[in-house]
């Protein structure tokens, strides 16, 4: 696992979920992954019953399988649940952004725009860790134009199941398109062009299927096995 480090508002079950969560996302913890309680407590400087309830609350949502008396694993990645992730995302994003085309103040805007500038650097000095960090807050921010930052915090266990195939795409094939994206989705917003910014976002969010075939072929140990194949 990596370190991190646990915000001061956080009570130990909130820091506990997080962390396991990021570590999930980064592929830190990998797809297959065994799962220990005793050992993620200690890493954390937890007791266990927060990373028992964070271990119960993100198999509700599939991330975490639980098997009595064998353990608890990292799931497997699986398409359904990636398609399911990408509809719920999309739905709430093109309306979000629409949204903040009417709502997006100065303010706002001038913050997304230090975001992509930002990601414009990173991308020209080869750092794609840290683009993937930038996209995560951008898309934040713009959940915090349209006024809707609840709902962005709602939605983050169940879109975990996106997330790492959004991690594998950016390690394995390296896809910088997406500073493009958010360039041309920013532009939108200061134009308040609601259609143009949600066609954006519907493209932007199914990159991932242009680049799934290199990304299982890279890592084929870390997806379900579909029944149908």
């Amino acid at each position: 696992m990596k370190t991190v480090e646990k915000l001061p508002t956080e009570t130990a079950r909130e820091y506990a979920l997080r962390a396991i969560k990021e570590n999930i996302i980064s592929l830190d913890l990998a797809p297959g992954t065994g799962i220990s309680e005793n050992e993620i407590a200690s890493f954390l400087g937890v007791s266990r019953t927060p990373v028992r309830e964070s271990i119960q609350e993100l198999s509700k949502a599939s991330i975490i399988e639980i098997y009595p008396q064998k353990g608890s694993y990292v799931s497997l990645i699986d398409s359904q649940y990636v398609e399911e992730a990408v509809f719920l995302r999309t739905v709430l994003d093109t309306a979000v952004i629409e949204e903040a085309c009417d709502l997006a103040t100065e303010a706002d805007i001038q913050k997304i725009e230090d975001n992509v500038a930002l990601q414009e650097f990173y991308l020209q000095n080869y750092a794609t860790d840290k683009i993937y960090v930038l996209d995560n807050e951008f898309h934040r921010l713009i959940y915090v134009a349209a006024r809707k930052e609840t709902i962005h915090a709602m939605r983050s266990t169940i879109l975990i199941h996106f997330d790492r195939l959004r991690s594998l795409s950016m390690m394995t094939v390296k896809d910088t398109k997406i500073v493009n994206d958010h360039r041309l989705m920013l532009d939108a917003i200061k134009n308040k062009d609601k259609e143009t910014a949600k066609q954006l976002v519907e493209k932007h969010l199914n990159r991932y299927r242009i680049d799934e075939e290199a990304i299982r072929a890279s890592h084929p140990e870390y997806f379900k096995v579909s029944e149908n194949m």
